[in-house]
């Protein structure tokens, strides 16, 4: 495509054409879970109807066939995340499940010192980011006794970098940062603090559960080492993620979980270990999961990440204009278009976030309320939750235009 035909591509998702409490259906809730095009959901139900069989184990014709169809979809994958090799590509069950294989290979006893990780050594992470990429950290530094340092915000909702020198230092062993925030929107500058941890030898992990469904990303042109993402929020099904990361890497890491396909022999006196990305992938993975996945990005490449990219910053561009006229209402996070993202946060003077979405949902408005797993920045922001909205390629500005008659309903009926 030169440009999205919104209106034709809204044909490919069943789901937009149903109604909610006898309203037409207006989903502004894509940061939670996208929807599906008939693309997806038609390559699932073919697997299932034609291809059903376990991979990497039978010589039989579905058998064959099921794994050309996981190990083909991981080719596209890769190659959408800009992965040099398909073997540097791990199915994980989402982002959560990346980060935490991520962070069960830094052990104070591990023999790779890249990978070593004790007392005096440091994980820098920010304010902003979502609970899974706080919380395995955190657990990590209880385990090994090294410390876990943030950076902070700025009252627009982005990085304070102004003491990125004292963060990123000699004792840092791993910078952890979201790319595009699930709740404020910010794209933050990855690049810096990517050549920042370069410079003094740290690894660097990418959180791109928002930013690889609606930008274009190159993981290794970035510099990164890692990239967390997750299907659900791309077009894909659910119970699907990805963890890319550096060859040389994942070959130094040790397992996350035991058990079949990860092996290469198995003795009652000790087990061998395939690699990368096996090593990684015990028992039956989510065989369907991964062929919907995709399709999904074949969905996405076709449309074209950067006709994505100029469509969702129109629709940002309109629901800014929009919801700043309004006086009672308040953004939370940037209010420009510079470095942002397709999701808005905002709170409605003397109305709670819940009682929003309860109001918006009688007129077929979907929108997520609360801390979006990032309780963090809702306290900094001095808020206890907030309501978001969050666009993708198929939202329309007439659908951002019912958010606002809605949030106009709210002020009414709270007034």
């Amino acid at each position: 495509m030169t440009a999205l035909d919104v209106e034709s591509l809204r044909k490919d998702f069943p789901i937009l054409e149903r109604t909610v409490n006898g309203k037409p259906l207006v989903y502004l809730d894509s940061g939670n879970t996208s929807q599906k095009p008939r693309q997806v959901i038609d390559a699932v139900r073919e697997h299932y109807e034609r291809h059903n069989a376990n991979v990497a184990r039978s010589v039989h014709t579905l058998g064959t066939e099921s794994t050309a169809a996981y190990e083909g979809a991981r080719e596209r994958i890769a190659a959408f995340v800009g992965a040099p090799s398909a073997a540097e590509l791990v199915f994980t069950k989402n982002s959560t499940e990346a980060i935490n294989l991520v962070a069960h290979a830094f052990t104070s006893a591990s023999e790779d010192p890249r990978f070593r990780l004790g007392p005096g050594d440091e994980i820098v992470v920010t304010e902003m980011e979502h609970h899974s990429n706080i919380v395995p950290w955190q657990l990590l530094a209880q385990r090994t006794g090294a410390t876990l340092r943030w950076f902070g915000m700025t009252d627009e909702g982005r990085l304070d970098l102004s003491n990125i020198d004292e963060l990123i230092n000699e004792r840092t062993k791993l910078v952890s940062v979201v790319h595009y925030s699930n709740i404020l929107g910010t794209i933050n500058p990855v690049e810096l603090l990517i050549a920042k941890a370069r410079a003094v030898g740290a690894l660097v992990l990418l959180d791109g559960s928002q930013s690889v469904p609606h930008v274009p990303v190159d993981a290794a042109a970035l510099g990164a080492d890692f990239l967390a993402f997750t299907g659900h929020k791309m077009l894909g099904p659910t119970g699907i993620g990805a963890l890319w990361g550096r060859y040389e890497l994942l070959d130094a890491m040790p397992p996350f979980l035991g058990g079949g396909s990860m092996i290469e022999t198995v003795s009652m006196t000790g087990t061998t270990f395939m690699p990368p990305p096996a090593r990684f992938e015990a028992g039956t993975p989510p065989i369907a999961q991964a062929v919907g996945l995709g399709a999904a990005v074949d969905y996405l490449a076709a449309a074209g990440m950067d006709n994505v990219v100029a469509h969702e910053k129109a629709l940002v561009a309109h629901a800014l204009d929009a919801l700043t006229s309004l006086p009672y209402v308040r953004i939370v996070g940037p209010s420009d278009l510079v470095d942002r993202g397709a999701t808005i946060s905002f709170t409605v003077d003397g109305v709670h976030p819940h009682d929003v979405g309860q109001i918006l949902d009688d007129d077929g408005v979907q929108v997520r309320v609360g801390h979006h797993c990032a309780r963090p920045t809702c306290v900094r922001f001095g808020v206890p939750a907030t309501t978001r909205a969050s666009f993708y390629l198929y939202t329309t500005n007439d659908e951002i235009d019912a958010l606002v008659r809605g949030i106009e309903r709210v002020r009414k009926v709270f007034a």
